[in-house]
């Protein structure tokens, strides 16, 4: 198997993700390729282990209790200015994307990932996103409708009344659209 180029000595990633199995699988990968790794499965835990150890790389998924992805990833590179992040996301939208992006993020990936591809979104020079579509494609009127849903959903930390009502709908109603994969077009 190629893998990507070995570490600088001593790299730590912090691994955050509230699914124990998928981090301890990933850290256990990065760990086979020469990488320290810390894990974290909420905003809190991860940055008080950022306090007291900084790492070198994260990776981070979107959805995290105690708050999203994006305000770690926002807080992470107050905390550290160099670290290099990675989002991971099982329902990735345009908008929380380049929201990643602006924020700090390296890279945005869409779930499953495996180390490799993890490893190589942490070592690109330029901030990028997968799976969006081309700039000249108009989205669909679904694909809008998720991406704001996605939108308003982040803004308000996942909580799903709060969004239900700034969107005017019925809690159960966003449930249900919330469980649908997002469209491509």
């Amino acid at each position: 198997m190629n893998h990507p180029a070995a570490p600088p000595l001593n790299s730590t990633i912090m691994v955050v993700d509230d699914d124990e199995v998928f981090a301890r699988t990933l850290a256990t990968a990065f760990e086979r390729r020469g990488y320290r790794t810390r894990i974290a499965g909420d905003v809190e835990a991860a940055m008080a282990a950022a306090a007291e150890s900084p790492p070198d790389f994260a990776v981070i998924d979107l959805r995290l209790p105690g708050g999203s992805g994006l305000m770690l990833v926002k807080r992470l590179r107050e905390l550290v200015q160099d670290v290099r992040m990675v989002v991971l996301t099982g329902f990735g939208s345009i908008a929380t994307t380049v929201d990643a992006i602006k924020l700090g993020a390296c890279y945005y990936l869409s779930k499953p990932a495996n180390a490799d591809e993890v490893l190589a979104a942490l070592r690109r020079e330029e901030p990028q996103f997968a799976d969006t579509e081309p700039v000249n494609d108009v989205p669909s009127v679904y694909r809008v409708e998720w991406e704001h849903i996605q939108r308003v959903l982040t803004e308000q930390n996942g909580n799903i009344s709060e969004s239900a009502r700034l969107l005017g709908i019925h809690r159960r109603t966003l449930q249900r659209k919330l469980q649908k994969h997002p469209v491509r077009r």
